[in-house]
């Protein structure tokens, strides 16, 4: 199982120097988890960016692997995780949910560096 953070979403739909990377992760949508969290930012980025009709075929790309809503225990993990790792919210919440299906975290957010289960790719 794999959760792709919204960094590497977002150097995939830009296709920047690192999309290879998380292609594979992004593409077997079978084993694709998506936190909600990551709907929030890359909605809003590609919005910001390129506008809403961007945004609205990214998430409905990011919309074929399995979507993960908020929920109390979820959010009770993250703020353990965030306590504990010293994550900002949407990280601990993307790790949580990474945690609670067993799933591989991709990015190539420095905040998740060196953390066991992910699969980091600086910039």
């Amino acid at each position: 199982m794999n959760v792709v953070d919204s960094s590497a979403w977002l150097e995939y739909f830009a296709d920047g120097p690192n999309a290879d990377f998380f292609s594979s992760a992004i593409e077997n949508t079978e084993d694709l988890i998506i936190p909600v969290i990551t709907l929030y930012e890359v909605f809003k980025r590609v919005l910001q960016q390129r506008g809403e009709n961007a945004a609205m075929q990214a998430v409905a790309l990011m919309q074929q692997g399995q979507v993960v809503e908020l929920n109390a225990a979820l959010a009770l993990s993250a703020a353990q995780l965030s306590h504990q790792l010293k994550l900002p919210m949407a990280d601990s919440l993307i790790l949580a949910t990474a945690h609670r299906y067993g799933a591989t975290v991709w990015t190539q957010d420095a905040d998740f560096e060196g953390i066991e289960g992910v699969q980091y790719f600086g910039k």
